[in-house]
């Protein structure tokens, strides 16, 4: 969120006197109607007038009533849309200052001084360049005598704003842009769905997935599928790479694999530049292997579709972030794009991301492949690193004479056998011995354990829930037979995978270590619950997976009250304590309002909701939607919202409730959790296989310092490993919650998006930062 410079300005005031438009250029992808929406939105909420532009830079260029004034109600029902409602176009006119000029003369005859741009890497240098250009277009239009002197002097300068919206991810300086998620989950559904077809013949299945010049999607995509091997553009494979495939296919059919997938990038080239196609790695593994080899070319299908909840949370935000960016600007300020990094929205200037982004592809063509993943960001160089040591090392023929058990603990969610699978696998890599503890503590303590090996866990990634079967009970009462197990099953390392038991249970563990010698041994507690409720990490394994569950199950909802109109609908999330869930699901399904425990509500609270929605159905937007988190008020529950709310929404609008249950936690996992809980699992083994060598002494192991005892969790922008007695003062112990929860800095943004007078909180500051630093490190 952002800081006014002005902190005694009114954050809705900022705008007034002044016009802002939104356009989206180039290819579609979802969630840019959730940018669109939230920009609209934010932007009449300050005060500023708001104007569509339809058909991205051709509509610039030819006027008219292609420029719109943009309201409140015009941006309803626009958050479950994919594609953009505004239209897009490839516009020829608008690289030809001629074509630029009409543009100026359209923007400043409507006072419009801001624009905020939704589109790639092109479309944003063409907004630079028209606002670099701005001065002297003005000075032509007055020579032409389109404008006046006093209108040029009114509309002296352009503030230009970007928002990255496209499927690639292919931008630099953002982890993601918006579309991408939404494409990995159009992709993944094709994944599962050919793997089911794929097992019963036993075939090779080669799958193209779109990025020109662009590994991102094909890359996340193996991590996400386990596939056998990936083609992108940044790092083509060695030259050989025909025997290498074959033999590695070949040695997973010998390893019991009735199935082998293969993905790659449109883009895909060998080292000497030229293009590896599907076709002909299909011939490749049909005349070499005999394999029975299937191609399937994806297209457009994964731009198509629902946006995700993560893209229309991540467009919301930005679209925010944009607005409060355009009238922040000065003349001074350099032309900015709104980025994500980690959970934080930032700005930078858009130029330098431009570059950046140019001088991948100069890397690529000078074949220095290396520099070319570098400079494709953390995230991305994260995700190759940790594809290539899942994917093609072979488990060591010498082995470490380690043991190190994996278990999971408290309730069920989608992401924990991703992260079993690539715990189990890297150990392996490492020449541990893997132990797999099944139903938990209870299972530890009677003994429920067996080794592991690679094949047992193929397949995992993409099956939801825990294989490996979990449970609640807590380790204090056990200690006894958890520890003599420990000693019988030689267990040297222990990964936790689970939600706040997993948390309390390691806690436990190392309190314990005083009285069992046992005990001390390196401890990592990966977190993993949909309610997202672990001290020590932003995110939790299964959280998104929960929360497309719920973002799809209103968008149904919000469906059926289209034809009724006038119907408010209450649903009941999960969560706990925890109002993760409700909040989130909350922004992705534009709900009115979002109950939870963290932000107590009053009589009053619940007054001013009830007024809001009869001032709702007084509108073309005749239905209402509110979320209210299972236990956000012990005496507020469900029931009650549902008879106040119809009670008092008598003869104006119909209520409904639905309380979503048990579906929250269950079906297959989305692809953040599946490549955020193989990243984390192969994390947490690197962590322990190093802490291991330090806690060796005298031929044993022997840990008890608080370090060798951690959650691993994703803090701001990194993942990272913080001692698990370090985060007990950050803990809630009673309600099952950390103290300090990242999301409810962004429980504004709901409130204002649906059109509550509320006051913007401005209390953290989104300045400019900066990226060249990442260039000059790699460039030439």
């Amino acid at each position: 969120m952002s800081k006014d410079l002005h902190p005694t300005i009114d954050p809705t005031k900022m705008g007034l006197g002044r016009s802002i438009a939104v356009l989206t250029s180039g290819g579609d992808a979802q969630g840019m109607n959730a940018a669109v929406r939230a920009t609209v939105r934010v932007g009449l909420y300050t005060g500023a007038k708001v104007y569509f532009v339809h058909e991205g830079y051709q509509g610039l260029v030819d006027g008219g009533d292609n420029i719109r004034p943009a309201t409140w109600e015009s941006v309803s029902m626009m958050l479950q849309l994919g594609g953009t409602v505004i239209g897009s176009a490839r516009c020829k006119d608008f690289r030809a200052r001629e074509g630029r000029m009409k543009a100026a003369c359209n923007l400043v005859k409507l006072g419009i001084t801001n624009l905020c741009v939704i589109g790639g890497d092109g479309s944003l240098t063409g907004a630079d360049q028209f606002r670099t250009e701005w001065s002297g277009l003005l000075v032509d239009l007055v020579r032409a005598g389109k404008i006046t002197e006093n209108e040029a002097k009114k509309s002296s300068h352009l503030n230009i704003v970007g928002m990255v919206g496209s499927i690639d991810n292919d931008f630099c300086g953002t982890d993601m842009t918006i579309g991408t998620d939404s494409a990995l989950h159009r992709i993944i559904e094709v994944v599962d769905a050919i793997a089911t077809t794929a097992q019963s013949h036993q075939r090779t299945f080669i799958l193209e997935v779109m990025g020109r010049h662009c590994g991102y999607l094909a890359l996340v995509t193996a991590l996400a599928c386990g596939a056998d091997w990936v083609f992108i553009p940044e790092m083509p494979p060695d030259d050989g790479w025909e025997n290498h495939l074959c033999r590695r296919l070949t040695d997973q059919r010998a390893r019991g694999s009735r199935l082998n997938v293969i993905i790659v990038a449109e883009g895909a080239i060998s080292r000497d530049g030229k293009l590896i196609t599907s076709d002909q790695i299909k011939k490749l593994v049909t005349d070499r292997l005999g394999f029975d080899t299937r191609t399937t070319v994806l297209g457009h299908v994964q731009r198509g579709g629902t946006p995700s909840a993560f893209d229309r949370i991540l467009g919301s935000r930005m679209g925010v972030e944009a607005v409060m960016a355009l009238l922040e600007a000065t003349p001074d300020t350099p032309a900015c794009v709104v980025s994500l990094s980690g959970n934080h929205a930032v700005r930078l200037p858009l130029m330098e991301c431009v570059q950046l982004t140019k001088d991948v592809t100069a890397a690529m063509v000078e074949g220095r492949f290396e520099d070319a993943i570098k400079l494709r960001g953390k995230s991305f160089e994260n995700n190759w690193n940790t594809y290539k040591l899942l994917a093609h090392i072979n488990p060591p023929d010498i082995k470490s004479n380690i043991n190190v058990a994996v278990m999971n603990i408290g309730a069920p969610c989608a992401g924990m056998n991703a992260a079993v699978r690539a715990a189990v696998r890297m150990g392996l890599i490492q020449g541990h011995t893997m132990l797999a503890v099944h139903d938990g503590f209870d299972g530890l303590a009677h003994g429920q354990i067996e080794p592991i090996t690679w094949t047992s866990v193929s397949g995992w990634t993409g099956k939801g829930g825990s294989l490996l079967g979990t449970k609640r009970t807590l380790p204090g009462k056990i200690f006894e037979e958890i520890s003599l197990n420990i000693a019988k099953f030689n267990i040297h390392a222990l990964v936790i995978i689970g939600g706040f038991e997993a948390y309390v249970g390691g806690l436990e563990l190392v309190q314990a270590r005083e009285k069992y010698e046992e005990m001390c041994i390196p401890i990592v507690v990966i977190p993993a619950t949909v309610s997202n409720n672990v001290p020590g990490s932003d995110f939790s394994i299964g959280a998104d997976t929960a929360l497309n569950a719920i973002t799809s199950t209103c968008d149904r909802i919000k469906q059926s009250a289209a034809g009724t109109k006038r119907r408010v609908f209450i649903v009941e999330t999960m969560g706990g304590y925890c109002g993760y869930l409700a909040t989130m699901a909350g922004l992705a399904a534009g709900a009115d309002a979002a109950y939870i425990f963290e932000e107590k509500i009053d009589i009053k609270d619940l007054e001013m909701n009830v007024v809001h929605l009869v001032e709702k159905m007084k509108t073309t937007v005749k239905r209402g939607l509110i979320l209210r988190n299972e236990n956000c008020n012990a005496n507020y529950t469900t029931d009650f919202i549902f008879n106040l709310y119809s009670e008092e929404g008598k003869g104006i609008f119909d209520c409904r409730k639905n309380v979503l249950g048990h579906m929250q936690q269950g079906g297959t996992p989305t692809p953040f959790d599946r490549n955020f809980g193989t990243k984390m699992g192969a994390k947490s083994v690197l962590w322990l296989t190093e802490k291991l060598k330090q806690c060796h002494r005298h031929g044993r192991i022997f840990a008890n310092t608080p370090d060798s005892a951690c959650v691993l969790g994703m803090k701001k922008r990194a993942l990272t490993f913080q001692p698990l007695a370090d985060l007990k003062e950050d803990t809630d112990f009673e309600h099952r919650i950390p103290k300090t929860q990242w999301w409810l800095k962004i429980r504004p943004i709901m409130k204002i998006l649906a059109k509550y007078d509320i006051k913007l909180d401005t209390s953290e500051h989104t300045g400019m930062e900066h990226v060249i630093k990442k260039r000059s490190a790699f460039g030439k």
